[in-house]
């Protein structure tokens, strides 16, 4: 294709300047990035379904006489149409309706309708459907309709429309290169890319029943694949292009650091340390994921990381998503670092004014060499004097642009970046979502960590819960109670937190029962945790807040309800508050039946596996990498065609291709990044 044939958008009939602005907020661009705009789903306008074979909720094209029509006087006016075929009948609601309209619809006598039906007063209705009669009836359609993303003020007949021509114009001219090498397409047995397209955008119902096995579907997962791959390793590359400080290891500081220690780092954790001394002392950005299972000593490694940062004299910053799991850092550096001579101040958003106004200017003069906290530590007006190194906790939490405010503060080099999740990532997605961060895991846990039993209970049997729990307390042992929600909702079966908390306390008047929540300020938090760490709060109510950092060892059962509402990864890491010393540990999973077959199978992983890596893989099969890693909210890359649950057989394919592209081809590396990723390359940089 030549580089002269004019591709903008403007091309098209109707895009105007407002056009353009919308379509820009879909990261649309140009004609070709119009084609590569794909379907979210379809609508079935290709046959006409009969009434009575109608299911609430279906989306369907129906097609009946009129036979009555009367307008009602409720809570709110409306026009009632009965319509029926040879099969049954149906009701069309209309609340907003003119004069003209309603004298249009008296004098039809057929209607064809194309609409969700939903359950009414007395029979099916649909609400305000798409309707055709007399001169507006069309020919039934060969091919599914398309229903694409889109944005406020534009329709998606608008952008139907204009795909069509942008696809008619690639087709005549045939401006879509292809990018992948001739021998591979004949390797894999690759349709072309064009006829791949088409086929997507306009299937018929048959192809589109088959479309998950057909090649066309793996054409361009394939390619997809490929472009958000080689994003990352070229951000990747970019990033090593930039300078930052070059840390040697500092075993004098680390002697000292490791001689207070009560024990001995396991030796997946000095083999991860090992790798980080080595990242630290080179002279460009670190930018390193580290995984580890729920107990696995995290903190740890992320403090002996800042050693060479410090003994440099720079700053680190150290980012966690929730109060109490930043205060639980903030305690760990303290003592840790403070007895060494390193200052550490604390940043959250519910801080007193003045105790804020101290830190930042301690933090700006460079007398503070380690910062702790919450959002609230890349919020404008917090100025590092020499940042070095960010350490951020559970990363996918934070929204993108977030993480990217916080490295943006290291002034003149870019600073050091250590990633910590205790979501064990499958290696499926690793491969493709982190291609650009180097890995390491903490593949072992500290010694004297208990199994924890896990069991699936009804309910139904929350007062047997309860007697356990005060046997379970008797011997001595204490105990978390997990409800997902803060108040009572109407619109939820999920018992929540405060009405929890009084049942508890009104079944074991004898014990006693606290309530942590994250609507509740700094302090009351802080006191329900300081009484439950200090044994003398023997039942803990509280809502996924305590889900990552809590250590209490002493706490040997988590009852989680409605564990059937939550998924696989946010359930292992909250079992994972118990185990934490020698007792008989056990997780409680409690669900309000009757169980989905979805949620029965997540439930049955969590009981019969304890390796974080096994359930992750199951959670990702379950519900898909951007509910898993929370990516839909932070604004990570997502993928239109590719799904890595299912395409993951593709991941070497791609994996060995992208590494040739960039050797053989970079031009067209470059052009196949800007096709799948295009303008969304910003969110490679974190």
């Amino acid at each position: 294709m030549s580089d002269a044939v004019d591709l903008s958008l403007q091309q098209l009939t109707g895009v105007g300047p407002k056009v353009l602005e919308k379509l820009a907020k879909l990261h649309v661009h140009s004609i070709l990035d119009l084609v590569f705009h794909l379907p979210l789903r379809y609508e079935d306008r290709t046959r006409i379904t009969p009434i009575a074979a109608l299911q609430p909720g279906m989306r369907v094209l129906i097609e009946g006489k009129k036979l009555g029509i009367r307008e009602v006087f409720g809570q709110r006016r409306s026009l009632l149409v009965t319509l029926g075929d040879a099969t049954g009948t149906l009701t069309l609601r209309l609340f907003h309706y003119s004069r003209g309209m309603r004298t249009s619809l008296e004098n039809a006598s057929t209607l064809r309708c194309f609409g969700e039906a939903r359950v009414g007063t007395h029979s099916l209705e649909m609400v305000h459907p798409e309707m055709q009669f007399g001169e507006s009836v069309v020919e039934l359609s060969d091919t599914l309709d398309p229903i694409y993303p889109i944005t406020d003020g534009l329709q998606q007949k608008s952008l139907r429309k204009l795909v069509i021509q942008a696809l008619q114009r690639v087709e005549q001219e045939n401006l879509l290169e292809p990018l992948i090498p001739a021998d591979i397409e004949r390797e894999y047995q690759l349709p072309d890319l064009f006829a791949s397209l088409k086929r997507l955008h306009h299937p018929t119902p048959v192809q589109w029943a088959k479309f998950e096995d057909a090649p066309e579907r793996s054409r361009l997962v394939i390619e997809e694949l490929l472009g958000h791959r080689l994003a990352l390793l070229e951000r990747k590359a970019l990033r090593r292009q930039k300078p930052a400080p070059a840390c040697p290891p500092a075993p004098a500081l680390k002697r000292r650091f490791s001689a207070a220690l009560p024990y001995t780092p396991t030796g997946a954790q000095q083999r991860v340390i090992t790798e980080l001394e080595a990242d630290l002392a080179q002279p460009v950005p670190m930018h390193r994921l580290v995984q580890g299972d729920v107990g696995a000593g995290k903190t740890l490694v992320a403090a002996m990381a800042a050693l060479p940062v410090l003994a440099q004299g720079l700053q680190v910053a150290v980012m966690a998503p929730t109060e109490i799991l930043a205060e639980q850092h903030r305690d760990a550096f303290a003592a840790w670092f403070v007895p060494l001579g390193f200052d550490v101040v604390w940043l959250s958003g519910s801080m007193k004014a003045a105790a804020k106004r101290e830190a930042l200017a301690h933090l700006a003069s460079g007398q503070a060499a380690i910062a702790v906290g919450t959002h609230a530590l890349f919020q404008n007006g917090v100025e590092f004097a020499d940042l070095g190194l960010v350490v951020v906790d559970e990363q996918h939490r934070f929204g993108v642009h977030q993480r990217l405010a916080l490295t943006g503060k290291g002034g003149t080099t870019g600073p050091h970046q250590l990633i910590m999740t205790a979501t064990p990532i499958p290696r499926t997605l690793a491969m493709s979502l982190y291609a650009d961060m180097d890995m390491s895991v903490i593949d072992e846990l500290p010694p004297g960590r208990t199994p924890i039993d896990t069991r699936v209970i009804s309910a139904r049997k929350r007062n047997q819960v309860a007697e356990r729990i005060g046997h379970l307390v008797a011997q001595g042992g204490q105990v978390y109670w997990i409800c997902t929600l803060v108040e009572v909702s109407e619109h939820l079966a999920a018992e929540a937190a405060e009405t929890s908390h009084q049942w508890l306390a009104d079944a074991l008047p004898h014990l006693r029962v606290d309530l942590v929540h994250g609507r509740m300020s700094a302090e009351q938090k802080q006191a329900a945790m300081d009484g439950f760490k200090a044994g003398t709060t023997h039942v803990l109510v509280a809502t996924t807040v305590i889900e990552v950092g809590v250590d209490v060892p002493n706490a040997n059962l988590i009852v989680i309800e409605n564990a059937e509402r939550l998924g696989l990864a946010q359930l292992h890491q909250l079992r994972g508050r118990v185990g934490r010393g020698q007792r008989a540990s056990f997780c409680l999973l409690m669900y309000e039946p009757p169980l989905t077959e979805n949620g029965r199978a997540r439930l049955e992983t969590l009981r019969a596996s304890n390796d974080g890596f096994v359930i992750a893989e199951k959670d990702l099969e379950l519900r898909g990498p951007g509910d898993m890693l929370g990516t839909r909210q932070t604004g990570d890359l997502s993928f239109r065609v590719a799904n890595l649950a299912r395409d993951r057989d593709l991941l070497p394919v791609t994996t060995q291709l992208a590494q040739r592209l960039l050797t053989d081809e970079p031009q067209n590396a470059k052009k196949l990044i800007e096709r799948w990723v295009g303008s969304r390359l910003i969110y490679t940089q974190v």
